[in-house]
């Protein structure tokens, strides 16, 4: 993990607090802005993004857009027309070639969710560009996730991703002019925008195939006192598992948040499938009823803390791209922390390992049958899930 001083660090919380400032971004860029997203949603967020990319675009900005081809698949494709034919430069990362193609080339998909602009301002995390009310299991609580927004020297670190994985894209779906406009990166200032130590921790299947996995670990083995984890989905292997039930029972206090209302209850039942153990441990677990949980961050021992795409699921950690951002700045730790705290306050269960343990044989077969399902949707693509 390269660490890079000089940074500032801005916690945003769901597309309410995100959208407005990419809007901004946009709208004030001068040269150059650069996308990756998992869903871009024709709703009226994605609307809205959408119209200030072609508002950019038409003032002469070189803007370039890379959609998971998966991810997006049930935006009209009228949408992402509009979009090239006003200027656009638009890519789709493995376009669907159907639901059920289980090759392990098509289920690895673009899962990270980039904005960057001019060179000066960057966006990371787990917020698509799709509005806080849409599928988001709830009419009356939006969607629960973060992004946040950096700037300074860190920037260097993401552009060179983002740019590598443009070039990938173009080259593999037979674009040969590769060197196209938009290509040649901006200059990006060495001068300190704040005092933030952060890093750029991604996951790919040459080089950084377990980078964020391992960064993960490692904080919490070495966690004196306290790990709050919140993942929308959470099925983690046995090391990282292990990892968490040993520091519990060290007596760090470890607190995860996960998702009550499922948007994939297969998963969930999986993920349930786990909580005997953890739960034994001494791990307190949370459940996020009110509405979709989609957030994938960690705050540990009120001074690292990372912001990002990831989740701590065999996707994620073994198949996906995915990109977090790790600060290690007691401040925005404590932002963080404090914005985790009230949400659990506010919209989560806490489960009782007694209680727990008083599960019928029915809702405990739905455990084991998730799980079995999960193993062997993961050999099917060739997972090795430890």
């Amino acid at each position: 993990m390269k660490l890079v001083q000089g940074n500032s660090i801005q916690l945003l919380k769901n597309g309410e607090a995100l959208f407005p400032e990419v809007e901004a971004a946009i709208d004030a860029a001068k040269k150059d802005i650069r996308i990756e997203t998992y869903i871009f949603d024709d709703d009226i967020a994605g609307t809205r993004i959408a119209n200030a990319l072609i508002r950019a675009a038409s003032r002469g900005v070189a803007v370039r857009l890379l959609v998971d081809g998966f991810g997006s698949a049930q935006t009209a494709s009228v949408f992402f027309a509009n979009l090239a034919a006003n200027g656009v430069q638009l890519a789709f990362y493995r376009p669907a070639h159907g639901w059920f193609d289980l090759r392990r080339s098509r289920v690895r998909r673009v899962h990270r969710k980039i904005v960057l602009v001019d060179g000066h301002v960057g966006f990371v995390g787990g917020i698509n560009f799709i509005d806080d009310y849409t599928q988001c299991l709830s009419d009356t609580h939006p969607r629960y996730d973060y992004t946040v927004k950096i700037e300074g020297p860190i920037l260097a670190e993401v552009y060179f991703s983002v740019s590598k994985l443009w070039r990938i894209v173009k080259l593999f779906s037979g674009k040969k002019n590769v060197r196209a406009r938009g290509q040649t990166l901006p200059e990006i200032s060495q001068k300190a925008k704040g005092s933030v130590t952060l890093a750029f921790v991604t996951r790919d299947n040459v080089g950084h195939r377990r980078d964020i996995e391992r960064e993960y670990r490692h904080a919490i083995v070495t966690a004196k006192t306290e790990i709050i984890i919140v993942s929308s989905y959470f099925l983690p292997g046995r090391r990282l598992r292990n990892s968490l039930m040993r520091a519990a029972q060290r007596g760090v206090a470890v607190t995860v948040l996960l998702q009550g209302a499922a948007d994939h209850p297969l998963l969930q039942h999986a993920t349930r499938s786990l909580y005997d153990k953890l739960l034994a441990s001494g791990i307190q677990i949370f459940e996020y009823h009110t509405a979709m949980l989609h957030g994938k961050v960690a705050v540990i021992d009120r001074e690292w803390a990372t912001v990002g795409s990831s989740n701590l699921d065999p996707f994620s950690l073994m198949l996906n791209r995915e990109a977090n951002i790790i600060a290690l700045d007691k401040p925005f730790a404590e932002t963080l922390r404090a914005s985790i705290l009230d949400e659990i306050s506010k919209n989560a269960t806490q489960l009782n390992f007694a209680n727990w343990q008083k599960r019928n044989l029915w809702q405990r077969l739905q455990s084991w049958l998730g799980l079995l399902a999960a193993r062997v949707a993961s050999g099917v693509v060739g997972v090795k899930h430890d």
